[in-house]
């Protein structure tokens, strides 16, 4: 029988968390951080059955390598709490080809087909517990293959469409946080 599992956690700069660590571990691959120059070697790790990257259409061919994908995620997140990444571990009990092309076509369907990148790692240790880690952007692609802002700024506007002014200055708005796309919500 079955066990179904479904872990969703967001990897954040503000919970001491790297997306290319968590990338270079899940993939039992070698990456350079960027960042602070740090080598995170995790080609020792037993159990990587299978990892792949998919993307969407407007994503740069360069994200399909890895180590570009998550270094350019965290070089574009300037805030001290900001949300790097999306985790997803997802078990099965199939066959490898069937583990596979499982995860490949709900990554896909649910997650590269509305704008994200998404970096699969299948593991199988061999004790019963075959799992598949998905790592997710935040961010959704320009179509000229940069990236897009998570949210925007929107001021209030007040009966006559004017921005409604705070209390404490002249200058100063009342505004909202408008997600740019609906997977941040």
């Amino acid at each position: 029988m079955a066990i179904y599992h479904l872990c969703i956690k967001i990897i954040s700069i503000g919970k001491g968390k790297s997306a290319v660590v968590a990338s270079a571990y899940r993939s039992g691959e070698k990456i350079k951080n960027e960042y602070d120059g740090i080598v995170h070697d995790f080609t020792r790790k037993g159990g990587i059955a299978h990892t792949e990257i998919l993307l969407p259409q407007n994503a740069p061919e360069e994200f399909s390598n890895r180590s570009v994908l998550w270094n350019s995620v965290e070089k574009i997140e300037k805030s001290k709490n900001a949300q790097l990444a999306r985790e997803i571990a997802l078990p099965k009990e199939l066959s490898r080809e069937k583990q596979i092309n499982l995860v490949r076509e709900y990554v896909k369907e649910n997650f590269v087909k509305v704008g994200m990148c998404a970096d699969i790692a299948l593991h199988d240790k061999n004790d019963g517990n075959p799992h598949a880690h998905i790592l997710l952007t935040m961010r959704p692609l320009n179509e000229d293959k940069t990236w897009g802002a998570k949210s925007k700024k929107e001021y209030i506007l007040d009966e006559n469409g004017e921005k409604v002014k705070l209390k404490n200055g002249n200058y100063n708005y009342k505004t909202r946080k408008i997600n740019t796309v609906d997977w941040n919500e």
